[in-house]
């Protein structure tokens, strides 16, 4: 089974067979665990954040389409949106548990990292040149909403501004970096 792609270990996680998912933790434990650790800047909630990814890639339906991209993709987006639901659950139960630490890549060498995590660090380099295009306002409702967790309303609170303003503005910043990536990929 060591062979198989991770396209065909997620069908076999849907026939519920548990080598499957040990294969895939084998692979990625690592890179899903630093990830969280840096989302969430603690161990305990990283440790917890890695079991509720596992969990989920056994209990979910969700299906990986490797035509939409690589794996290790996929799997750091359900880290990231598991990382702030367990962040978003700990500032209600806590009071402020800081959220700017998500979306930033694991701090370890590049040598240390599977292959996949070198071609996502290429993506990510992508989106964030991209990203630098964007007006100041459309920045931050970017950052605030994907990476650090926060409601559109929480932004428009934040901000004094009507979440009509907030939503425009997001959807004005989402046609520019889409239109900025595609010019990127077009240049390569």
């Amino acid at each position: 089974m060591p062979s198989h792609t991770d396209a065909e270990l997620m069908q076999l996680i849907r026939l519920k067979r548990r080598e499957a998912l040990e294969l895939l933790y084998d692979r990625y434990a690592r890179l899903v665990y630093s990830f969280a650790k840096r989302a969430s800047g603690n161990e305990s909630l990283a440790r917890e954040i890695v079991q509720l990814v596992f969990t989920r890639l056994w209990t979910t339906k969700a299906e990986y389409d490797s035509s939409k991209g690589a794996y290790a993709n996929w799997l750091l987006t359900v880290t990231r949106n598991i990382a702030i639901d367990v962040l978003r659950r700990e500032r209600r139960h806590a009071g402020s548990v800081p959220l700017d630490r998500i979306g930033g890549m694991p701090g370890t060498e590049p040598s240390d990292w599977p292959e996949a995590e070198i071609v996502r660090r290429s993506e990510y380099s992508e989106v964030a040149a991209a990203a630098s295009r964007l007006t100041l306002p459309q920045r931050r409702v970017i950052e605030l909403l994907y990476w650090k967790g926060y409601t559109l309303q929480e932004i428009a609170e934040m901000g004094g501004e009507p979440v009509g303003t907030v939503k425009n503005r997001l959807h004005q910043a989402l046609k520019a970096l889409r239109r900025n990536l595609q010019g990127f990929r077009e240049e390569r």
